[in-house]
């Protein structure tokens, strides 16, 4: 449905959502008939006095739907709220995340607009919470860093900023907050606002986590530089944009005057999980694939990194506040490996060899390989990051990237992967230990300045 789209005549009668509640429990459906006559009553104080109408509870309603994976049901729920409340913003975003599931990007992005013309300031508070964050947050939909399980609800009061939708002068209105967050992880997402994120961050009275100039320096095409001279490192070569051609022997030349050579890996500026990843091997397939893709991309050199028993393998560790930390391994056949896509579940055996990473990551990558990954992480200076990454035959760290924009997230306690949780927590517990040592490190900084300038 669009977003232009008008509802049907009589859907805003709330004798119909009567009716639609006695039929629902005549079926069994009890969700449904309470959605239904909690519409009708916000349409009965809707036609009573349309100024104090209010839409909160329908809007939980069409989130538990939303939560469900019931799409339709939360889309139809949620338009009938937009209807009374058209500032609505948690409305605005969830139906952009249904347009973005069902890849309809287009709808998605105009939904997104149209919430954060209402509003860019989003408080997450559950009453026992004992620290504020300021959560800062592109509104594109992508590029943040995935917080849910770094700052949980029990202790952190989130409160989420879209920077990129607000104007300077709305930074002095924000709720209290005790120390900021940069989640805008993704530097290509982070660059047209670059000048933003540094302003912000240079008027903020309250310790930053992740700040945005070191956050840029991680871009894919940075990166091999930002990591030179490591011992034991090593990453492809990579370059930011190739134009297509309509001859083959220019684009070969071009490529090899980039000093890259086929076959070569193309993909999408800001894109990750192997979104619109393709693997080149002639400059054909490569002038193919670069017609049709739209908008920035990356050009890398591909290493075959296949182990000996003809598996990929592809480790991720995350670095809290310099510290690497074992996260997951993932063992596929084929060379873009994905945790997701890699049949881990179904192998008993792949499921052994990443306990045995977790429980004991120098023991299963040994001591050079985790030098390395140190190295790296003092390398990268970012107060949260992750590295993807294989060993190589001769022990040096192959390096897929590493940047802020990794996920952490729990596992079903009664599923295959339990035996990750416990890592997970680990690495939520150092992350609230980092975020205590910046909290207390700015108080007492503060309070010097106070005492040196009263002196």
């Amino acid at each position: 449905m669009s977003i232009e789209e008008p509802r049907a005549p009589g859907e805003l009668n709330p004798e119909f959502y009567r009716r639609q509640a006695d039929v629902c429990r005549t079926a069994g459906d009890e969700l449904a008939a309470l959605a239904n006559l909690i519409a009708a009553r916000m349409l009965d104080a809707f036609a009573a006095q349309p100024s104090v109408a209010q839409t909160r509870n329908l809007c939980d309603v069409a989130t538990a739907y939303f939560m469900k994976g019931d799409y339709e049901a939360a889309a139809h729920w949620y338009r009938l709220v937009l209807d009374i409340d058209p500032d609505t913003a948690v409305a605005w975003l969830n139906l952009a995340a249904i347009h973005a599931e069902q890849d309809d990007e287009h709808e998605a992005a105009a939904c997104r607009e149209r919430a954060y013309k209402s509003q860019r300031v989003f408080i997450e508070q559950t009453g026992g919470e004992t620290r504020r964050v300021l959560i800062l947050c592109s509104g594109s939909g992508t590029g943040n860093v995935p917080f849910a399980a770094l700052l949980p609800g029990t202790v952190n009061c989130r409160i989420k900023y879209a920077i990129d939708h607000a104007l300077d002068e709305e930074d002095a209105s924000l709720p209290p907050f005790d120390i900021v967050f940069n989640a805008v992880g993704d530097p290509d997402i982070a660059e047209p606002i670059a000048k933003r994120l540094a302003r912000f961050e240079s008027r903020s009275s309250r310790p930053v986590l992740n700040r945005s100039a070191v956050v840029a320096r991680t871009r894919r095409h940075w990166l091999p530089e930002l990591l030179r001279g490591l011992t034991d490192v090593v990453s492809a070569h990579c370059v930011l944009g190739i134009a297509p051609t309509g001859a083959e022997e220019p684009l070969a030349r071009r490529v090899a005057d980039n000093g890259l050579t086929f076959p070569l890996l193309l993909r999408p500026v800001a894109s990750h999980g192997g979104d619109g990843l393709v693997r080149c091997d002639d400059p054909d397939t490569l002038n193919a694939h670069l017609r049709v893709m739209n908008g920035a991309h990356y050009l890398s050199a591909f290493h075959n990194t296949r182990d000996a028993d003809g598996f990929y393998r592809k480790y991720r560790m995350i670095f809290i506040d310099g510290e690497p930390f074992a996260y997951h391994l993932a063992i596929s056949p084929h060379w873009m490996v994905h945790y997701f896509s890699a049949d881990m579940e179904a192998h008993a055996w792949k499921l052994d060899e990443e306990r045995r990473f977790l429980a004991d990551p120098r023991g299963a990558i040994g001591d050079r390989a985790l030098r390395a990954i140190a190295n790296i992480g003092e390398r990268l200076a970012l107060d949260y990051a992750g590295i993807d990454f294989t060993i190589l035959p001769d022990g040096r760290v192959f390096v897929f990237e590493a940047n802020a924009t990794m996920l952490v997230h729990y596992e079903r306690d009664d599923g295959p992967l339990k035996h990750k949780n416990g890592h997970v927590q680990r690495i939520v517990d150092a992350f609230e230990q980092m975020m205590i040592r910046r909290s207390l490190s700015h108080a007492g900084v503060r309070d010097l300045r106070r005492h040196t300038a009263s002196t």
